[in-house]
This record gives structure tokens, C-alpha cells and sequence, in this order.
């Protein structure tokens, strides 16, 4: 049995979708509203401070517990392709005996999806809801966790492409997509760490309630998410290492370059020099030689090209050309 909404959702307008399968039901709270959480307080035993964390975009992973359920505040990355940017996305999660309430923005579309398959699809609902509550919040979870990993790829495809470019042509615009990828790896960063001793708690308690047998071993799934966040957190530091080599790479190339472009305007300016000195003297409007005779220009010119001659085989020997 499945329900797309309920009979008080539909008159009040609320946020709130349904799906029932086999004693246990599924509440889909999505971009909530004052109405569906006081709907929320009126049907289900959950604390008022719990609550109002679900309207917080600002709170910190945690997990509180009581005598016949547990509550869940969890953040995920989300990337924004218009301004490339990663930011937590924040999902809520009351479990009980026969019930899972799973408060967020729509914007995790792992969770989105999830739900709607289980609305639409009956295999879905067998496959995900025919067990107990504590074995959905574990796909759930599952879910968003393997979520991260094809933002990861992502990420190790662009310091690829960094890496080739930060030695061919360490320009500012590389530099800036060096100092970008860095930043989106300390906001993963920050997102990720916070909830690994939340979700190792998982696997180490054991909720009677959470199971619809008493022998069901939850603990091997939550353990299963516990190794991905290791694995996530793992190459996250291999990936700040890496941007960190190459965001030094970059500053000192780019440096280097412009020391070797102010070399040469330094030698540039020093050979010229000697021409420039005898021009001002000859500029002046006083008797000089050679000024009267014929061939006095073609003369200078010589001195000139001599000494410029000279002093470019100066600086060669010197190997500073």
C-alpha cells in the first residue's frame, strides 16, 4: 500500500508526502513550512527543540536519542555548476519503531529520487520498506554517502587537468582554478568530518526499536557506511595534498616568470643605455663633435651599434643572456 499524501496533508496544504509499505511508513517532508512541523508535533512524540532544528541551516551534525526514537541531523555536500561552489545541504531524520520522517530542501537528489521510486515503483518499496525502519534510514544514508563519490571524481578530474596546466602555462586564471578546487575541498572537508563519529555511533548502538527482528544485524550496514566516509575523508586528504603541491607549484612558477620577464627588461634597459646617454648629449644645444661634418651621423650610428654590440657580448659571457 502506498499513498502519495495524507487525507490532513491534502486539506492543509502541507509539505508533507506518505508511503506506506507493510507496517512501515515513510513521511517525506520536503521545503517545510510552520504548518508541517506543527503537523509533525501533533502526530508523531517528537521533542520541540528537534524540531526547530529542522528549520536550522546552521546546525551542526548531531544525533539525540530517546526511548522510542532517534534523531538525526546530517549535512551533504551539494555543488553549484553556476558558481562552482560547494556548500552542506542539510537533511533531517526522525527514526522509530515503524516509522521514518526524513526532513530536507529537495535539493539532495539521491533522497529526492529515492522517495520517488518508492512511490511510484512497488519493487522499490519491497526492495527498500519491506524490512524494518532502521534498515531504510541505512539506504537512505547509503545513498547520499555514495552521492559524494562522483563529486569526488569530479574533483580529482579537475586537479588532472590543473596539473597539466600549471606547468605549461601557470597564468593568473590558473592559479584561480588551483585556489577554486582548493577551497571546494576544505568546505568537503568541513561537511565530512563532523559526521563520521555521528554514523560510527550507529554501528556501535544497538536500538531494539530500529530492527523488526531482534537478530536483524543492522551494525554490518552501518559499518559499511562508517568504511565509505573513511574512504571519502581518506581521499580527501590525498586530494588537499595534492592541490596544496600544486597551488604552490603554480604561485612559484608564475613568479618565476615574472622575475624572468623583469631580467630581461633589466638587460634591455642596460644595453640601451650607453645609446641613450649619447643621444641626450647630442640633443643638446651646444657645439659638438662631428656635428658639422657629413658624415657625423652615419659615425654616431656606428658608435652606437658598437657599443650596443658589445654590450650584448658582455651580458653573454656573464651568461646572463
Amino acid at each position: 500500500m502506498s499513498a502519495k499524501s495524507s487525507p490532513a496533508a491534502e486539506q492543509n496544504n502541507l509539505h508533507i508526502e506518505v508511503v506506506k509499505h507493510k507496517g512501515l511508513t515513510w513521511v517525506n517532508v520536503e521545503n517545510p513550512a510552520l504548518a508541517d512541523i506543527e503537523y509533525l508535533s501533533q502526530n508523531y512524540p517528537f521533542h520541540v527543540l528537534d524540531l526547530e532544528d529542522c528549520f536550522s541551516h546552521i546546525q551542526r551534525p548531531k544525533i539525540d536519542e530517546y526511548d522510542d526514537y532517534i534523531f538525526l541531523v546530517l549535512h551533504f555536500p551539494r555543488f553549484h555548476k553556476r558558481t562552482r561552489v560547494m556548500t552542506p545541504c542539510q537533511v533531517s531524520l526522525f527514526t522509530g519503531k515503524d516509522y521514518l520522517v526524513s526532513v530536507h530542501s529537495g535539493e539532495l537528489k539521491p533522497l529526492a529520487n529515492l522517495f520517488n521510486d518508492c512511490q511510484i515503483n512497488e519493487s522499490a518499496r519491497e526492495e527498500y520498506m519491506s524490512r524494518s525502519s532502521g534498515h531504510l534510514l541505512y539506504t537512505i544514508i547509503d545513498r547520499l554517502v555514495d552521492y559524494c563519490f562522483p563529486i569526488l571524481n569530479k574533483i580529482n578530474e579537475n586537479l588532472e587537468n590543473i596539473e597539466d596546466r600549471v606547468f605549461n602555462e601557470a597564468t593568473p586564471q590558473t592559479v584561480k582554478e588551483t585556489l577554486l578546487i582548493r577551497r571546494n575541498i576544505i568546505a568537503f572537508r568541513r561537511i565530512i568530518r563532523p559526521q563520521i563519529e555521528i554514523l560510527d555511533s550507529l554501528e556501535s548502538k544497538h536500538w531494539q526499536f530500529l530492527k523488526k527482528d531482534k537478530d536483524e544485524e543492522l551494525d554490518i550496514y552501518f559499518g559499511n557506511i562508517g568504511d565509505h566516509l573513511d574512504r571519502i575523508w581518506d581521499l580527501l586528504k590525498d586530494y588537499r595534498e595534492v592541490v596544496d603541491i600544486l597551488s604552490d607549484s603554480s604561485n612559484w612558477l608564475a613568479s618565476h616568470r615574472i622575475q624572468e620577464v623583469m631580467r630581461i627588461m633589466a638587460i634591455l634597459a642596460t644595453a640601451v643605455s650607453p645609446l641613450v646617454i649619447i643621444t641626450g648629449i647630442y640633443g643638446m644645444n651646444i657645439p659638438l663633435p662631428l656635428e658639422d661634418n657629413t658624415l657625423g651621423l652615419p659615425l654616431l650610428l656606428g658608435i652606437m651599434v658598437v657599443l650596443l654590440i658589445l654590450t650584448i657580448t658582455f651580458f653573454r659571457r656573464r651568461k646572463w643572456l
